[in-house]
Order: C-alpha cells, then sequence, then structure tokens
C-alpha cells in the first residue's frame, strides 16, 4: 500500500507546474519628451491580472530622466533603444505558472495631482520570457502647471492693486520635470500660454503669459473692482498635442 502510494505521489508531481520567475521592464515617457524617475517622484506602476483583477506587481518608477540627445535629437531606427542603464523604469519581477494577460497602469506624474494622468496597455505575459531593454514604455502627455501668484484663496485688498498691474506667476515644465526654455529643446516660443480670468463666476478676458526665466511664465492685468475672481491658466503646444491646465481662485476685497 506505501509503494502505491509513493507512485502516486511521484506520478503526480511529474505534472505538477512550478511558476517562473517573470521579468519585465516598465517605463513612463512624458510625451515629446523624457523619462518620468526620481527627480519627479516616480511615476507609480500597477501590474494586474486581467482576469481576476489580481496585482501581481507594483511600485514607482526610478532613475534617471534618460540621455537628450539618444531620444530627443538622435536619428533612430527599428532596432535602437532609447534608453540606457541609468534610464527611469520599475522591474516587475513576477511568477506565473501559464501564460497570464496582464494589465499595467501608470499614474503619473505621482506627486502633482493636477497634472496627474493615468494610462495603460494590456499584454501577454510568458512564463521565464523576460521584457528587458527599453521594456514596455508607456505615454504620459501634458504639461504639470503649478500657479504661483496669486495663491490659493488669497485675500486681496483693493486699495493695494487698484491702478496698479497686478501680476500672475506659473511655473510649466514637461510632464518628466524637463525645462521649457526659450530656443530650448522644449522651446516657449512653440507654445500657447494664456490665462482665463474670471470674476464672480463671469469670463473677463484673456491674460496672455510670457517666458521671463525658465520654466517660469509671467503676466498682469489691472484689477480695480472686488469680487470672488478665477484664474484658469493653460499651456497648448500645437505640434505635440500636449496640454496642461492649472486653476486658482482668490478674493479682492475693499
Amino acid at each position: 500500500m506505501k509503494t502505491l502510494i509513493l507512485l502516486a505521489t511521484f506520478l503526480f508531481s511529474g505534472f505538477t507546474v512550478s511558476a517562473a520567475e517573470t521579468k519585465i521592464m516598465i517605463r513612463a515617457k512624458a510625451r515629446d519628451a523624457k523619462f518620468i524617475g526620481s527627480s519627479l517622484g516616480g511615476a507609480h506602476i500597477i501590474v494586474r491580472n486581467k482576469l481576476n483583477q489580481q496585482i501581481l506587481a507594483e511600485g514607482n518608477t526610478t532613475g534617471s530622466t534618460g540621455n537628450t540627445d539618444l531620444i530627443m535629437k538622435a536619428t533612430r531606427t527599428r532596432e535602437t533603444s532609447i534608453t540606457d542603464p541609468q534610464t527611469a523604469g520599475f522591474l516587475a519581477n513576477i511568477d506565473i505558472e501559464e501564460p497570464t494577460f496582464v494589465r499595467i497602469e501608470v499614474i503619473s506624474p505621482l506627486n502633482s495631482r493636477q497634472a496627474q494622468a493615468a494610462v495603460s496597455t494590456e499584454l501577454w505575459l510568458l512564463p521565464g520570457k523576460h521584457i528587458l531593454g527599453d521594456g514596455i514604455i508607456l505615454e504620459i502627455p501634458g504639461f504639470i502647471i503649478d500657479i504661483l501668484k496669486p495663491r490659493t484663496h488669497q485675500y486681496i485688498p483693493l486699495s493695494s492693486i487698484k491702478g496698479k498691474p497686478f501680476p500672475f506667476q506659473a511655473n510649466i515644465v514637461m510632464m518628466c520635470g524637463c525645462v521649457v526654455d526659450k530656443g530650448g529643446v522644449w522651446n516657449s516660443d512653440e507654445m500657447e500660454v494664456k490665462g482665463i480670468l474670471k470674476k464672480d463666476g463671469k469670463f473677463i478676458k484673456n491674460v496672455q503669459m510670457s517666458l521671463v526665466s525658465t520654466n517660469l511664465f509671467e503676466g498682469s492685468d489691472l484689477l480695480n473692482t472686488p469680487g470672488n475672481y478665477e484664474l484658469t491658466l493653460y499651456a497648448y503646444h500645437e505640434k505635440s498635442g500636449n496640454t496642461g491646465v492649472d486653476k486658482v481662485n482668490y478674493v479682492v476685497y475693499e
């Protein structure tokens, strides 16, 4: 009897499939720019089993934004890599026993909520068949915009600004944190940056914003009446289709 049990155990073990480690490199790349890495807090990556939504791997991209010349300037062929060993990514180590259909989700930029976007893709993973090198690259469109002046819900006495240009100020960078500058790789001259000004819920005017130093845009307007103001500031780049928005509310009082 013991011999039969041992034989059955041996036969059964012969048909047992063991899980195989499967590595997949996942990267988030800003549209028309570089990779999202440690300098911006990373992009958050989630790998799910599409069938049951089980999370198979999760973490943030780390590393550099990559080589500007390689990514933005070099002529590339089909097999040309756009990453190097320092380029930001998240290496997922997943144990699977059989081909598994997964969904990869990227949330980025992790630390800039007003600009945050989520993108995803789906693919089959095969046990022990790694996807490395450039890996899976997901593109994040947009700009990161932070209005610096006025401050959120700032109370401003009318007497302090009446008859004077009231300054608006915003910091604008690519989704990888790459700099916007006049004549640079990301050329401010090619971008439309404007503020949409409202008072008590009604449109007043558009405010033209201009680059005054790297990433920093400024504009101004005369505010001569008290009220609840709202500034919606946007950036638009026609060639890439990148857009970005930030909003602020403030109060002018007598």
